[in-house]
Formats: structure tokens, sequence, C-alpha cells
């Protein structure tokens, strides 16, 4: 079914724009994360981590259907434990765990290996 979608036409104009999108979400991603990681006032760490879980959120929803599969599983990962900090014990706590910061991290590095993979946005880069 995938395959079938990538055959669509205008499809490389779409998977061109996702990619240019994922380089400005990729950046903010990062800016959260260290924010969040850097700060000791609860607001700003669980307003940090809520505006990355939105950006992880959109690209979750569109990256497989654009056959970006492992990225967009990525995305859900970072994105379930984030809400899972949020909605758990230490939401209230003005702490950001180190592992969601490298896992955040990691999904950084995933972007980026991506991008710069992918020909159609080396104009960009």
């Amino acid at each position: 079914m995938i395959h079938q979608k990538l055959e669509l036409p205008g499809i490389e104009r779409i998977r061109t724009r996702f990619l240019e999108l994922l380089r400005e979400r990729q950046v903010s991603i990062a800016e959260h994360a260290l924010t969040a990681w850097e700060s000791d006032e609860l607001e700003k760490i669980n307003g940090s981590l809520a505006s990355a879980r939105t950006l992880l959120h959109q690209i979750a929803g569109t990256a497989g259907s654009l056959g970006f599969v492992e990225l967009g599983q990525e995305a859900r990962t970072v994105e379930t434990e984030i809400d899972d900090h949020l909605n758990g014990a230490d939401a209230d706590l003005a702490i950001c765990p180190g592992a969601l910061i490298y896992h955040m991290s990691d999904f950084v590095q995933l972007c980026q290996t991506l991008t710069a993979a992918q020909p159609e946005t080396a104009q960009s880069a």
C-alpha cells in the first residue's frame, strides 16, 4: 500500500516539502530539548517538552506515508516518552529526565542523517 502512495503524482514535491520542514523542525526540537534541560522552572521545562511533542506528533503523522517509516516510528516513540513524563509522577517537579533528552538528541541526529541522504534536499543544505 505504501508503495502505491509513493507513486502518486506530485508525491516527490510533497516529500521534498516534508524534508524542508523536517530541517526546520529538527532545529526547533533541539532548541526545545536544550531549554528543557537547562531550565529550573517547571513551566519552562514542561512547556518546552510539550512544544517538542507537538512537532514530533506532526512528523510521526506524516513520515510513514511518505516512505520514512523509521523516522515516523522514532518520532512516535519520543512523543510517547514525553507524554509519559508530562503525565507521570514527576510532571510537577522542575526536572527533565536525561534519558528523554538523549532520545530527543538521537531523533535530531536521525533527522540530520535522513535529510543529508536525500538528493532533493541537497540544494537546501
